[in-house]
């Protein structure tokens, strides 16, 4: 009996809320994402993702699926997977730059270090006001990296920031978050399906 007012008094209102924040603007903008992810992949160039909490979390689920499953998984024959690494992986990294240089700075500062013209970066952000964030986005204008922000509620300062927001306009975390993964979760797919023909080899 729980399980069915569960399913409708939350489920059934969650998937809608979900599913209507898409449309054919949202996936014209994945669109252009998957073909970025593409050439950054066929050139062997740096991508770069990161979020807080949650959108931490997911930047390591989509590291994962696009440096392994973009190139084992689809049609085609077996490729290296992307050069991608979420920046919330390691924390030995994030608990010393959190403490030398402040938690604001954790995904700038390896930017700074790693990152060079023409990489691409990934922000994951519900709010799109966390200082880390809008940190990371001032660290790829300044260094030429071309960026992406997956967004929730109004965007927030990273709107203004990010070369190319993918913003879903949902005043609700979870879905925020759900849709984070749903996105890297089609580039996956698409890239799987669309493998470059060669790749440049790694320096």
């Amino acid at each position: 009996m729980t399980n069915n007012i569960i399913a409708k008094t939350i489920g059934e209102v969650y998937i809608k809320k979900l599913s209507a924040s898409f449309n054919a603007e949202i996936f014209h903008k994945v669109d252009y994402l998957a073909s970025s992810l593409l050439k950054s992949w066929t050139v062997n160039n740096n991508v770069f993702v990161c979020g807080n909490g949650g959108s931490g979390a997911n930047a390591i689920h989509i590291a994962n699926d696009l440096l392994y499953g973009a190139g084992s998984c689809g049609t085609g024959p077996k490729l290296p997977g992307l050069k991608i690494e979420a920046l919330t992986a390691n924390q030995g990294v994030l608990t010393c730059l959190s403490n030398d240089v402040g938690y604001e700075n954790i995904f700038s500062h390896q930017l700074q270090v790693k990152g060079k013209k023409d990489d691409l970066l990934i922000v994951l952000s519900g709010s799109g006001n966390s200082a880390n964030i809008i940190n990371a986005l001032d660290m790829a204008n300044k260094i030429g990296i071309k960026s992406f922000a997956i967004l929730g509620f109004d965007g927030g300062k990273c709107l203004g920031k990010c070369d190319y927001p993918i913003h879903l306009k949902v005043n609700d975390m979870q879905i925020a978050e759900d849709s984070q993964l749903i996105i890297g979760h089609i580039c996956m797919q698409w890239l799987s399906n669309n493998k470059p023909s060669e790749i440049n080899p790694l320096l």
